[in-house]
């Protein structure tokens, strides 16, 4: 028996790989399901199910790619309703894999038709549990997703009745198997863990404390960030089907040269530079919005850019395919080539660049007391920024600066210092403020976590005044 988990940091997402005596499972998969096609090849198994444990929100299944690639049928628990052929399973429904058999637990909650997968062993033990979005390491799927006409009360209700009928009742030393890790948008705040044991989430997890269902309900509905905007995209697509990846790979792996370029910008194609953050700053094609590789890309890339606007891509040479793979795990099927030779070939054509003036934390701090017209832009999320901020800071959020009112709302004549944690946001938002007018601009190095360690910057906390 094997059990592998196939983690991908830049969803913070996990499928799973289960394998016995030549025949093997995949649970919940990404959309480039080459991957599991060739593990099944090299350890000499047929995929026989595809599990999946709900319509999933921040990414594109490869549920429907998988199947038709394998045979391999594709199994979603009770109330399920999808728009092409499935297996719909009963609760407590068996399926054996090898020397192993699955069972099937509805624990509707997160979405109407979310359920976990038990997995026994070869010795018909209860070995672990593949939650889906059900159960976390240290919390449980937002119940705010997309079930009809039910409200986010109704289906913490249901999850209250799935935690202590379903998962409660396992025994303390099965392995715990969430389809997600932290920094995922479906729940509130997982624990830095991908996996866990159901005892230990008895213990520390909130959401497996003793409470009453009202109490229950009102915990797990508070504190609910809005989520990602392209989530009911990504849920609709995966209940309604999506175009084949190989096609997508196709129309968007096109070389062009700068001439077929420009004239696709000329035509209303946006550019996409998914370039590092620190190699953007320093020159780029203008107009492009840089989400870079080296961060949350996919997830960035889902909330910042329009589903139906067509992009061409900016890369590192070698990383075109990686750019446009990660796209479509999220939905993003319409890039319609790359820059071919990249930005270096661009800069050595004499063709016109734009950059984003980098700075030092501490150079901030010297021009806060002498620049009436300076304002310090903080794009990080509202919670992070009413931890602690500069003084005087603005907060706007980055998956709000796509909206032209509240870009509008950024006086176009001050000198915007903008920063996020790290660096890695505060590139993305300017890049869009360029494209939208927004010349004064420097980008600060390193963000907050620079920013808050500078002698004499003036810092809000909760607990304290200005220093």
């Amino acid at each position: 028996m094997q059990v592998e988990q196939l983690y991908t940091g830049c969803l913070s997402e996990a499928a799973y790989f289960i394998s016995s005596e030549g025949e093997a499972a995949v649970i919940d998969p990404l959309r480039d399901v080459d991957t599991y096609i060739n593990m099944a090849k090299e350890k000499g198994v047929t995929i026989k199910y595809i599990f999946e444990t709900h319509f999933h929100a921040d990414f594109v299944s490869g549920h429907q790619e998988l199947s038709k690639k394998t045979g391999a049928p594709i199994v979603y628990g009770p109330l399920t309703e999808a728009r092409f052929p499935i297996h719909l399973a009963k609760d407590g429904e068996e399926f054996t894999i090898g020397k192993l058999k699955m069972k099937v637990l509805h624990t509707p909650g997160h979405t109407l038709e979310s359920t976990c997968y038990l997995l026994n062993d070869e010795n018909d033990k209860p070995y672990c549990i593949f939650t889906g979005d059900t159960l976390f390491v240290g919390d449980v799927g937002r119940p705010d997703l997309f079930s009809g006409n039910m409200t986010k009360e109704d289906l913490a209700a249901l999850m209250y009745d799935s935690l202590n009928t379903k998962i409660k009742t396992l025994d303390d030393n099965i392995i715990v198997y969430p389809a997600h890790g932290p920094g995922s948008s479906c729940g509130k705040a997982l624990g830095p863990e991908t996996f866990s044991t159901i005892g230990a989430q008895k213990q520390g997890n909130y959401a497996l404390q003793d409470m009453s269902k009202e109490d229950f309900v009102k915990t797990v509905t508070e504190g609910l960030s809005t989520p990602p905007v392209y989530f009911p995209i990504n849920a609709r697509i995966n209940k309604e089907g999506s175009v084949g990846l190989d096609e997508v790979m196709e129309k968007g792996l096109q070389p062009l040269s700068i001439a077929a370029f420009k004239e696709k910008v000329k035509n209303g194609v946006w550019i996409l530079d998914t370039r590092p953050a620190t190699v953007f700053t320093e020159g780029f094609v203008p107009e492009s919005v840089s989400i870079g590789l080296d961060g949350r890309f996919a997830e960035w890339a889902g909330i910042i850019l329009p589903f139906n606007q067509p992009l061409v891509l900016v890369t590192e040479e070698g990383k075109e395919k990686e750019s446009v793979v990660r796209l479509a795990r999220v939905g993003i099927d319409n890039v319609q080539g790359y820059l071919e030779g990249g930005f270096e070939k661009w800069k050595n054509a004499g063709e016109e660049i734009d950059l984003v003036i980098d700075i030092e934390a501490d150079e901030l701090a010297m021009d806060i007391p002498h620049d009436t017209r300076l304002e310090v832009l903080d794009v990080r999320k509202p919670n992070e920024f009413a931890a602690g901020h500069v003084k005087g800071a603005v907060n706007a959020p980055l998956d709000t600066l796509t909206d032209p009112l509240n870009v509008a709302m950024i006086d176009i004549d001050n000198n915007l210092y903008v920063h996020c944690a790290g660096g890695y946001r505060s590139v993305i938002a300017a890049s869009l403020l360029k494209r939208q007018g927004y010349h004064n601009l420097r980008n600060v190095l390193g963000g907050y976590s620079k920013i808050k360690a500078v002698k004499n910057m003036p810092i809000v906390t909760p607990t304290q005044e200005a220093v």
